[in-house]
């Protein structure tokens, strides 16, 4: 069992945490009501990058359940250790090849498939994982991610690959530019997907800064760290 249920609540080490969660999530509802959807629709996912997972422990306290992380063996760890917790582990990250068993083996889902080794390397006939395709919105490959004259190649291989569950599309807001049509032009993208895939209807699209253009556009999982997490520790 985990020493900070042994003696006291994790949330008493983290003043502040429920606070800003209840900011983001009261921001989340105001954009949602304003465009018109349900609450239902939307899963917000808390990034705990480089934060320890006594933190983790609070926010399990205050309900949340899904977690994002995107550093394999910072997330194995954690994974690892809290498995007792009632958790959904999202994996944001770009996944390396050789890697990518290891991380189907504790992550629920995948958001940053980008190319077809990677595919190739999380099928499976044994289990089924949940996965978005991520689009590059920019000219530089170094973002991660597809480019959008690529997309539909990828993802009818993902289609074609057992077990892998297409949940939709995952995609970065490009720096300086205007987010609200970065994310139109995603949703744009999933309209296509979905005339392969009808079930593939999630976006993962939408962080700190700009998850309200997010919702605005039809996001459906927000990937949320520091307005919830607060500064991050230093790169350990």
């Amino acid at each position: 069992m985990i020493a900070a249920h042994q003696n006291e609540p994790a949330l008493s080490s983290f003043p502040g945490l429920a606070e800003r969660l209840a900011a983001v999530q009261g921001g989340v509802a105001d954009a949602v009501q304003l465009a018109g959807r349900s609450a239902d629709e939307i899963t917000t996912i808390v990034v705990t990058k480089f934060h320890p997972a006594s933190l983790i422990e609070a926010l399990a306290e205050l309900g949340v359940h899904d977690i994002g992380e995107n550093r394999h063996q910072e997330a194995q760890a954690k994974a690892q250790e809290l498995a007792a917790l009632d958790l959904r582990w999202h994996f944001i990250g770009q996944v390396q090849g050789k890697k990518a068993r290891q991380v189907r083996a504790y992550a629920d889902v995948i958001h940053a498939v980008d190319r077809e080794s990677l595919v190739a390397a999380l099928a499976s006939d044994e289990s089924v994982i949940d996965a978005f395709v991520q689009v590059n919105l920019t000219d530089d490959p170094a973002r991660g991610g597809v480019s959008p004259d690529g997309l539909i190649p990828l993802v009818e291989r993902v289609l074609e690959t057992p077990g892998l569950r297409l949940l939709g599309l995952m995609a970065v807001a490009p720096l300086g530019a205007a987010p609200r049509a970065a994310f139109a032009q995603v949703r744009e993208l999933g309209e296509r997907v979905q005339q392969l895939a009808p079930d593939a209807t999630r976006l993962s699209m939408g962080m700190s800064a700009d998850y309200a253009d997010a919702v605005a556009e039809g996001a459906t999982h927000l990937r949320i760290g520091s307005a919830i997490t607060g500064n991050r520790p230093r790169e350990r």
